[in-house]
């Protein structure tokens, strides 16, 4: 066999104090589908996807992430990943199929360099509509832009390691879950931060430091729409809801992609509507590095832009913390 690697992000699952505020934003606002709800939980997805599932929203104290969902290539694969974490010294749980709804077995860990909950998958339903939200199109679950901002898809999920230095999480990320250097920013002292994938993607995570005397942080999860006049739509739709962006609407230049950034008001989680960037299909690609004099237009090409250097306390620097492993890791 040879390495191990995950096929693509899945989902992201966010604990927050106010389940029914944050549903109002989630479902209503950003316009994502409510596919089912039970003991505190409930399961979202965007018109795109067929899979049950992209986010869960946990009643929980606080705001944090409780883990972040990859789905293997093989179903062999999941007690693979197992027995090969195992193997590194990494404890794991298995998941019994049906814990999440919609999902089969499944097993969780944190990554051992920077502490993040992670969980890995390979059966998952694929329910179909409810008739009166069904898409014409044979290809496509809800009808498009039925409610909301209505984006199409997750796109990508990014994380902070707080004062740790994340050239080791990279490393882990890169050795035992198969992802790529995209692209990524060198200062003198440091790498800080990578953009990773394991699909054509320019990133499905990408790890950043971000100099905090706390552990593992949450940033942001991302879903894409068509086209960069969606996000400014989608900003329209916020405004009316009384909520303003923490940063954009913009460019970065890592990516390429068009961006805005917006919080949940109930919980604190951030949201990136994203769109544009490009696709990589070269087997024998060649990480792109970005030196320190370039960081900012690196980030942040053109538009409403934030410099981590002399703008510490802004809110886009504003993050939310992570499940602990001395924390049950079944829920």
């Amino acid at each position: 066999m040879g390495q191990l690697e995950v096929a693509k992000l899945g989902h992201v699952a966010l604990e927050v104090p106010d389940l029914e505020g944050s549903l109002r934003f989630w479902r209503d606002i950003v316009g994502l589908e409510e596919v089912e709800r039970r003991d505190g939980e409930v399961y979202l997805r965007a018109w795109g996807e067929f899979e049950h599932h992209s986010l869960i929203l946990m009643q929980g104290d606080e705001a944090r992430l409780h883990h972040v969902g990859w789905k293997a290539r093989r179903p062999e694969d999941v007690a693979a990943f197992r027995d090969y974490l195992r193997a590194q010294g990494v404890e794991v749980e298995e998941v019994d199929p049906g814990t999440e709804a919609g999902q089969g077995y499944a097993v969780r860990f944190f990554v051992p360099t920077s502490g993040h909950p992670f969980e890995i998958y390979y059966q998952m339903e694929r329910p179909g509509a409810p008739e009166e939200k069904r898409s014409r199109l044979k290809n496509q679950v809800y009808r498009a832009f039925a409610r909301g901002v209505s984006p199409r898809r997750i796109d990508h999920v990014n994380l902070w390691t707080g004062g740790q230095d994340p050239t080791p999480t990279h490393e882990w990320l890169s050795e035992h879950m198969g992802f790529k250097v995209r692209e990524y920013i060198q200062l003198p002292d440091l790498r800080l931060g990578a953009w990773m994938s394991v699909t054509p993607l320019i990133h499905d995570i990408a790890v950043m430091f971000d100099g905090a005397t706390q552990g593992p942080r949450f940033h942001h999860v991302a879903y894409y729409l068509d086209n960069w006049q969606d996000v400014l739509r989608g900003l329209t739709i916020f405004k009316e809801h009384g909520i303003l962006p923490d940063l954009g609407p913009g460019q970065h230049g890592i990516s390429q992609a068009f961006y805005s950034y917006i919080r949940d008001p109930a919980s604190g989680h951030l949201l990136e509507l994203f769109s544009g960037g490009y696709l990589i299909f070269d087997p024998d690609w060649e990480p792109i590095e970005w030196r320190s004099e370039e960081l900012v237009d690196g980030l942040f090409w053109w538009g409403d832009r934030w410099d981590p250097q002399t703008q510490p306390n802004h809110p886009f620097a504003r993050t939310t913390g992570v499940r602990q492993p001395q924390k049950a890791l079944s829920r």
